[in-house]
């Protein structure tokens, strides 16, 4: 120990006697530090690689290669859009096709759910009692196949105080519309809703539809708190497969669904900041090696339903957006190349693959910079998030109790606990819900832990709510003064 405090001590030493003798001199003049250390530097700004004006990391940004769920705030002007599903046929990696849009203001909207997709909300630390929204392009598997779970587990995990609300067109017969799916859907859950009854559900299980006329082209299906979002029909399979175009904020983001190249895409798309077409690369002959995919059946796939690559990028540069994005696609090196090829033929500007799964999109007026996002594969849940604008958590009594819904024998049939729990150790067991109204709980109330991981989105969606009215207050204030100068 001696030796190792000697040793110790001759190091202090040295680095004293080191920085004792570093010579204190004149400092450089002003003009040779700013050549040095900015020297280079437009403005202070880098634009190496930066080639389109606009397309750059905000400030905010904890990373400007990647985003990590759970470590940024969405800014009060901000739109953020997370590709939670990007591929038509589903594998490891790639779930089937979910878009995720988050608004500043605190509402947010989902845009298909397809089939795996509710995986990656999980890993993105998206609470399922968080999504109420969500809008259907068609009734495609791959493209609403996550909505059974969404919606009983949704419904478990908090979702109490409002129904899911699923907006889809209709079709040409009333059997073939949203409206006449989620009917199904509700038979199809007959048993788990009645199972899940013995747990609070509240409106949980009141699902809403709002089906829209598949025809009414440019027709507003949504419009609250300063969001509309509009639809077009789009040459799909069958009738009822529709476009949509969100605009909050003076900004808009479009995704098409699925279909072939269509002039009503260039009318109700043009202009938009974000727009995200579905593209299939033409290497039907590769495919057939690769994926199995007979080259005709691939060929007739494409020219009957689907966008080509050089058909995507056609329609960005009649639209143009300030960022260009395509999905519903496969994510893989023979043909990410072929797919930018084809894009490029008609298409310049900004433009980024909607895939794999966890890319991400940070929007605002000025700037839009795309990154890919670090889901893990074992993500923890994350809580329940509710409105804590009324001071108080309700939690709903639940409908039913398990002597109502199940025959006693199984019951009866249950190992005593007392056989199973160490001698010592017996948990006070809740074999019953544990009390005869709805548990309202009022905010002093709440365990701290709680408040604060269930309270998450509140509190951001009030911070946000305070930021947007001072800037509309200041923007008001400023246009007084301009108009008193003149």
């Amino acid at each position: 120990m001696f030796k190792n405090l000697l040793i110790l001590l001759v190091v202090l030493l040295f680095f004293q006697t080191d920085l004792c003798s570093q010579e204190i001199k004149e400092p450089s003049s002003k003009e040779d530090v700013e050549a040095a250390l900015f020297g280079g530097v437009p403005n202070g700004k880098w634009k190496e690689g930066l080639l389109f004006e606009g397309v750059a990391p905000m400030p905010w940004l904890k990373s400007a290669a990647n985003w990590f769920p759970g470590t940024e705030e969405i800014q009060p002007d901000e739109i953020r859009v997370t590709f939670m599903g990007t591929a038509p046929m589903i594998r490891p990696g790639q779930m089937n096709t979910s878009i995720f849009v988050e608004l500043g203001n605190g509402d947010s909207f989902v845009f298909d759910m397809g089939e795996g997709a509710v995986s990656n909300y999980v890993a993105a630390r998206v609470s399922l009692n968080q999504i109420k929204h969500v809008f259907l392009t068609h009734l495609h598997v791959d493209h609403f196949g996550s909505l059974p779970y969404l919606w009983m587990f949704g419904t478990w995990a908090g979702g109490w105080h409002e129904p899911l609300t699923i907006h889809g067109p209709s079709g040409k017969t009333p059997e073939y519309g949203t409206a006449k799916m989620v009917e199904g859907m509700a038979m199809m859950l007959g048993w788990h809703r009645d199972a899940f009854s013995v747990f609070p559900v509240g409106k949980g299980h009141d699902i809403q539809v709002n089906e829209f006329d598949f025809r009414d082209n440019g027709g507003t299906v949504y419009e609250k708190n300063g969001v509309k979002v509009i639809h077009w029909q789009r040459s799909h399979a069958k009738d009822g497969a529709s476009g949509y175009k969100l605009t909050w904020n003076g900004m808009s983001v479009v995704w098409t669904g699925d279909g072939r190249p269509s002039e009503l895409d260039m009318k109700y798309a043009k202009g938009a900041d974000l727009y995200i077409t579905e593209l299939q690369p033409e290497v039907v002959e590769i495919n057939s090696g690769v994926q199995g995919v007979p080259p005709f059946l691939a060929r007739y796939t494409i020219d009957t339903h689907h966008t080509p690559g050089y058909a995507a990028g056609y329609l960005a540069n009649e639209i143009q957006p300030r960022m260009f994005m395509t999905t519903h696609m496969d994510f893989d090196p023979f043909l990410n190349e072929e797919t930018v090829a084809e894009v490029r033929h008609h298409w310049k500007g900004p433009y980024h693959f909607g895939a794999p799964d966890g890319v991400v999109v940070n929007m605002t007026k000025d700037k839009v910079w795309v990154r890919d996002g670090i889901l893990p594969d074992y993500p923890n849940s994350r809580a329940p998030q509710f409105n804590f604008d009324n001071g108080q958590l309700v939690v709903p009594l639940p409908p039913t109790s398990r002597e109502q819904i199940q025959e006693p024998f199984v019951r009866e049939m249950e190992i005593d606990p007392d056989k199973y729990y160490p001698e010592g150790y017996k948990p006070d067991l809740l074999e019953d819900w544990p009390v005869a109204s709805d548990l309202v709980v009022p905010m002093e109330g709440l365990p701290e832990n709680l408040k604060n991981s269930m309270g998450q989105e509140w509190r951001l969606k009030q911070k946000n709510r305070a930021l947007i009215e001072e800037n509309k207050k200041l923007k008001k204030e400023n246009e007084k003064l301009k108009n008193e100068k003149q």
